[in-house]
């Protein structure tokens, strides 16, 4: 299973992360901030949890491209 946690509220809306995994990851119209797809919230920690273990490579990449490093991704 992989774990992809995003801290919405520090995003600075770079876009690497779309750039790294467009299918996770996409800019939102209103803010201009990232959103993690299909996540849930809770106390502002959007979190995915995913069987497809083909997603972390490109999240991983997001991770590391981050530039406020508010994305975090692992394999559980």
């Amino acid at each position: 299973m992989v774990v992809i946690t995003l801290q919405r509220a520090k995003c600075i809306g770079c876009n690497y992360c779309v750039e790294m995994a467009p299918g996770q990851f996409q800019m939102s119209k209103k803010d201009g901030k990232s959103v993690l797809l299909h996540a849930t919230e809770k106390k502002g920690f959007f979190t995915l949890k995913s069987h497809d273990d083909t997603i972390f490579e490109e999240c991983s990449e997001a991770q590391k491209a981050c530039p406020v490093k508010i994305i975090t991704t692992k394999k559980i």
